[in-house]
């Protein structure tokens, strides 16, 4: 079983485009698979959920929908937040939090602080993320050492630079899973899913359920991860 599954969420829209329904019917369908996902996820074992909530590139949304968004996470943690507790999910908001509605950093500051010594399953979710946003203030923050004379620059690993990302002391994922049938990582998590196995489905996220969580995971556990070395049973053919 991986430890840490990621997931793109993708096709929300679609979902309802289908049904003859608002956008914003496919985003509240999209929640609720969510919270069944990260329930699977708990119960089955894996240590960790990582979700594309909201990415750098959505503002560019037409503005009633981004509205509608902002306020739909502010009413998800309003009323999750007790089961959040109850469930002890650790819960952890990553991106560039300041560029939210400060009601919804209030919100996110209280969940962070009521699930941080929970021992169950890590939720990060991903709110105004950007993959090379965070790259670049991570690269800048080590400048800022560098140039202080904390730091020196020749002692930078790649350790030193995954501490500095909104992800530090988090593995990295084993499993991306992206919904909907799009085959690329849409600027998410570009350093942390360096060697994650990548599950593309077809269905779309707000129809995304039990069944298709373990076809993903079935799917992860047919895959040989070598980390760039070789197949063990080949390794010992070539040798044979």
């Amino acid at each position: 079983m991986p430890a840490h599954i990621a997931v793109i969420m993708d096709g929300n829209g679609r979902w309802a485009k289908r049904r003859g329904l608002p956008r914003a019917m496919g985003h509240r369908a999209g929640v609720e698979a969510l919270k069944t996902t990260l329930r699977l996820c708990s119960d089955w074992g894996i240590s960790a959920l990582t979700a594309y909530a909201f990415s750098t590139e959505n503002w560019a949304r037409p503005g009633d929908e981004v509205s509608f968004l902002m306020t739909l996470f502010e009413r998800v943690l309003q009323r999750e937040l007790e089961s959040l507790e109850r469930e002890q999910v650790h819960i952890r908001f990553l991106g560039d939090l300041e560029a939210l509605p400060i009601r919804l950093q209030d919100l996110i500051s209280e969940a962070t602080e009521r699930t941080i010594d929970n021992t169950g399953i890590h939720f990060n979710v991903c709110t105004n993320y950007g993959g090379r946003r965070e790259l670049v203030l991570a690269a800048q923050k080590l400048a800022e050492r560098a140039a202080k004379g904390d730091l020196d620059p020749a002692l930078i690993d790649e350790n030193i630079f995954a501490a500095e990302l909104f992800t530090a002391g988090e593995a990295d994922p084993d499993l991306l899973i992206r919904t909907s049938g799009e085959r690329r990582i849409s600027n998410f998590l570009l350093w942390q899913l360096a060697y994650a196995e990548i599950h593309v489905t077809d269905v779309l996220w707000p129809d995304f359920d039990e069944s298709a969580l373990k076809s993903a995971l079935v799917d992860y556990q047919s895959r040989c991860r070598r980390f760039g070395g070789l197949d063990p049973v080949n390794e010992d053919q070539l040798h044979n």
